[in-house]
């Protein structure tokens, strides 16, 4: 429950509780945007590219004696060499359902299964298909953006709606806001950079 500054009548309203009062709404506005945030950096996780990510599995679900399991919780995931990851199972028995389930998924990778682990090999994308996973990634890089500026959109309509703010109070809790805008936008702009280098990188 947000914090609330309450006064009485007779006093004036200190500093310091207005400060605590303003940062209500700059902290409900970096939090939602530091997880758009957290999700491009997911969302990008799971873009294949040449290079070995053990985050491309977070999604894919394995059937473990009747119950749905992410491949980390049942196997060490390891990347021996740049294009290449091995599964080893900790569950031996578990070894061909998280086969079938990667085979299953939309990947596009074949495993290997030598009986004690599960090889998945990242072949080296097509210079069509590298520009294909940038215009990918610039794309979910945009909707970060937009999600960010929304939650600046929401925070400066709580700031006006707030009567217990003044109006100089108002305006530097909206820069305080645009501010953080600023940071999370530039945070989107450089992760975009180094995901489309990697995608790039030959």
């Amino acid at each position: 429950m947000p914090r609330r500054f309450v006064e009485s009548r007779s006093e004036r309203p200190s500093w310091k509780g207005m400060a605590s009062k303003m940062s209500d709404h700059t902290d409900e506005a970096e939090l939602r945007m530091m997880k758009s945030v957290e999700s491009l950096k997911y969302n990008f996780g799971r873009v294949r590219t040449g290079r070995a990510n053990p985050h491309i599995l977070d999604a894919i679900r394995v059937d473990y004696y009747g119950v749905p399991t992410p491949i980390t919780q049942l196997a060490g995931v390891k990347v021996p060499e740049a294009s290449m990851l091995v599964i080893e199972p900790w569950d031996k028995t578990s070894l061909n359902n998280i086969e079938k389930a990667i085979r299953q998924s939309d990947l596009g990778i074949t495993p290997s299964n030598d009986g004690h682990a599960i090889r998945l090999p990242f072949p080296q994308p097509t210079e069509e298909r590298r520009r294909e996973l940038v215009r990918e990634c610039k794309q979910l890089a945009e909707e970060a953006r937009i999600s960010v500026r929304n939650a600046r959109k929401d925070a400066n309509r709580a700031i006006d709606r707030d009567e217990e703010l003044s109006e100089d109070l108002q305006n530097n809790e909206k820069k305080a806001v645009q501010k953080l805008t600023d940071k999370y936008v530039r945070i989107i702009d450089d992760t975009l950079k180094q995901k489309t280098e990697e995608v790039m990188e030959i």
